[in-house]
């Protein structure tokens, strides 16, 4: 078994470049019969992902130009259905519909999960498609959250592959939540530091 998103992402052209760049032969492994295929997740990404309020998905337009679209929610909105299989609750937007109408051409999407504090990003590949309380109601109940937002539809992702890149280049940067958890033992002792000078003006 080769690795699956080397397979899918690394075309003649992309080697050559590889080759040229000198970076081929490190590359070359992924295509070793032995090689872990990286098309079932495992609990490294399952927790990963659990733990992301947002991702990019990208989709292609009929007429061939690619499409990245923002998406987000609680932490865990993007659900582990199985192993080879993702979903999410699609709310409603601005009302484009460019990458649901991107899908009805062409199934493919590529997502981008970021862990900017840690500086992580996972890549996934697959197919998708939409379910709605008509074609699957079971299914798009599954992909809810409570969360103050109108849903439209589910889209399930079937898994191609994924893989994890370098922490090269990506610029930490932390939502309100975490700034409030890092920030927690420096506002108690702030608040510690504030009472006793309070008690010492009192006792003057």
């Amino acid at each position: 078994m080769t690795h699956r998103f080397g397979a899918l992402m690394f075309t003649p052209h992309v080697k050559a470049l590889q080759e040229e760049q000198g970076s081929r032969a490190s590359y070359a492994r992924f295509e070793a019969p032995d090689a872990p295929a990286r098309d079932r997740l495992e609990t490294r990404e399952i927790d990963f992902i659990a733990a992301r309020d947002s991702f990019y998905m990208a989709t292609v337009s009929e007429t061939g130009w690619p499409y990245v679209q923002h998406r987000g929610g609680p932490p865990g909105f993007l659900k582990i259905l199985d192993d080879r299989t993702l979903g999410f609750a699609d709310y409603r937007g601005n009302k484009q519909y460019v990458s649901i109408g991107n899908l009805a051409t062409d199934d493919r999407v590529s997502l981008f999960l970021m862990d900017y504090p840690n500086q992580r990003r996972l890549k996934l590949l697959g197919h998708a498609r939409t379910v709605d309380a008509e074609s699957d109601p079971a299914l798009l109940a599954r992909l809810q959250d409570h969360y103050p937002a109108q849903v439209e539809r589910g889209i399930v992702i079937a898994l191609e592959g994924f893989d994890w890149n370098c922490p090269q280049h990506i610029t930490p940067r932390f939502s309100e939540a975490e700034l409030t958890e890092a920030l927690a033992p420096i506002r108690a002792r702030l608040a510690a530091l504030e009472a006793e000078n309070a008690a010492l003006k009192a006792a003057r």
